[in-house]
């Protein structure tokens, strides 16, 4: 009994396998069908909306040509400055005995700032001043008898001419007394003092440094490849970063002087007053080197390379549908993400601004 069980079960099995290749034939057979009448379908509508292939239309963005002013700058790191900055040394060496200011202060022209070690000199000052008294006295007695037709013409003649002499002299140990006086030779601040009491202080090295903000400036150093191009009169933008702030100035000076060492010239541009500007803070000058008030001129990512050149794609009309073109163009000055085109765009084109990176040539195009 088992065992007809057993083969009547095998022998459903073989059944079963043997029907399955029949089926999976009979479902191809149904699906190529449908394949067809579907292809047939999408062939019939392409054929009504007069279209080669849905899937080559794109999708893109485009935007219409108008001109525009276009200007390029020159940026240079440049810094604020007082428009007087002096380092201020003293004019004889000596040993610094007294310091009348402190950094801070505001001080005139003038003034005295620190005191040298003079004492030698005011010695000999007192010693010559007795002789110029004696001298004065024998030269007023000798005078006295000259008026009188008493004495010679040459004893006169010297009592005066040593009465002048040690008057010369006196003045002389004068001002070399002043000179070892440092004083101010403008009205400013007093912004650093390298010098200390009890110090040498000699000719040509800082004592004080004034810095004078009464009117400021902004200074850069500029290439000589500019030195054609910046003149005074030209429209700057400085921007303060301290500040985040952009003052529209003009060049107040260029010099005519180039560096020999690094090759630059200064330019200077004159900035309003105020109180919270500091030395050597940083100021970005950017210099108006060309403008055009006309131009045509497109952002710098819309233009492509190619071996023919540089390009861009315009939309244009075809029959009775869109189409991205290939105009090959020629560029000008770039600044500021935007490049000037000088040939190969006009006033009112059709460019793709979004999409153009995956269009050929003659392909069919949507815009969004």
């Amino acid at each position: 009994m088992k065992k007809i069980l057993i083969l009547s079960i095998l022998v459903a099995i073989a059944a079963s396998c043997g029907n399955q290749p029949d089926d999976k034939k009979s479902r191809l057979a149904e699906l190529k069908k449908e394949q067809e009448k579907i292809s047939a379908e999408i062939k019939k509508i392409e054929k009504e909306l007069g279209t080669k292939n849905a899937e080559q239309v794109l999708f893109v963005s485009i935007d219409t040509i108008r001109r525009m002013e276009f200007s390029h700058f020159i940026e240079l790191q440049g810094r604020i400055d007082g428009n007087e900055n002096i380092a201020v040394s003293p004019k004889t060496p000596g040993v610094v005995t007294r310091i009348f200011v402190k950094e801070g202060d505001a001080v005139r022209k003038g003034q005295v700032l620190a005191e040298l070690d003079a004492e030698v000199l005011k010695q000999t000052l007192k010693e010559v001043e007795g002789q110029l008294d004696f001298a004065t006295e024998l030269y007023r007695k000798q005078k006295n008898l000259w008026d009188q037709n008493i004495g010679s013409e040459v004893q006169y003649l010297t009592a005066k001419n040593n009465k002048e002499s040690l008057e010369n002299r006196i003045a002389t140990l004068k001002d070399q007394i002043r000179m070892s006086n440092i004083t101010a030779p403008i009205d400013g601040t007093i912004e650093d003092i390298p010098i200390k009491v009890g110090q040498m202080a000699n000719v040509g090295f800082p004592a004080f440094r004034i810095v004078n903000f009464s009117e400021a400036k902004a200074v850069a150093e500029v290439g000589e490849a500019y030195s054609s191009k910046v003149k005074v009169g030209d429209q700057v933008k400085v921007f303060l970063p301290d500040f985040n702030e952009e003052i529209n100035r003009r060049v107040t000076f260029a010099s005519k002087y180039i560096n020999p060492v690094n090759r630059t010239f200064m330019v200077e541009v004159t900035l309003p007053s105020r109180e919270v500007f500091r030395a050597n803070m940083i100021a970005v000058i950017r210099i108006k080197d060309y403008s055009n008030p006309a131009a045509v001129a497109v952002p710098q990512n819309f233009i492509q390379s190619g071996n023919e050149g540089q390009f861009v794609f315009l939309a244009q009309k075809e029959g009775d549908k869109t189409i991205g073109k290939r105009q090959f163009v020629k560029t000008g000055s770039t600044y500021n993400g935007l490049t000037e085109i000088t040939a190969g765009l006009k006033e009112n084109d059709l460019i793709v601004t979004a999409g153009y990176q995956d269009l050929y040539d003659g392909q069919s195009i949507m815009v969004k």
